[in-house]
């Protein structure tokens, strides 16, 4: 089952340096992500969001681009437009990823100078986890982890 986290992080570059971080594990296999965000809140108030490319719209994609191949080599004035929204049905229809709608939220409340980063982990060690977040302090927003991963993780923010 799909982890969500949200951290907001007490200092701009925070959460990038956390992804960073976390990218590399997710390339040695030990973390895998369903959908990532950042939000950062420049000094003077403007706020900045990243989404990156998640699973589900990777999932999407494949489909739509199967799906018109297989309408343009049988229909091929139909087939792009044809995939392109079987591709846009595919992904609403998984919808794993972060909300939009939440991610405004904390945009909205987030101090300036500060950072925050949104993560829904597929699969992760949680010591790695863990390990990457501790030189980092901040504040747990949102976590559907249980009651000891959820305590670990403010211990490691702190």
């Amino acid at each position: 089952m799909n982890q969500l986290i949200v951290i907001a992080f007490d200092h701009f570059n925070d959460a990038r340096g956390a992804m960073k971080t976390l990218r590399a594990l997710e390339h040695q296999r030990r973390i895998r992500f369903e959908d990532t965000a950042i939000v950062e809140r420049d000094p003077n108030g403007t706020a900045h969001v990243t989404n990156e490319v998640s699973g589900t719209t990777e999932t999407a994609a494949v489909a739509g681009a199967i799906i018109g191949g297989l309408i343009t080599f049988a229909f091929p004035p139909a087939g792009i437009a044809i995939g392109a929204a079987v591709g846009a049905v595919v992904g609403m229809s998984i919808g794993n990823g972060v909300s939009s709608d939440f991610v405004d939220e904390v945009k909205k409340t987030l101090r300036p100078g500060r950072s925050a980063l949104f993560l829904v982990v597929k699969q992760s060690e949680a010591d790695s986890l863990m390990a990457v977040l501790r030189p980092y302090s901040g504040d747990l927003i949102q976590t559907t982890l249980d009651t000891d991963g959820a305590d670990a993780l403010r211990q490691a923010l702190e």
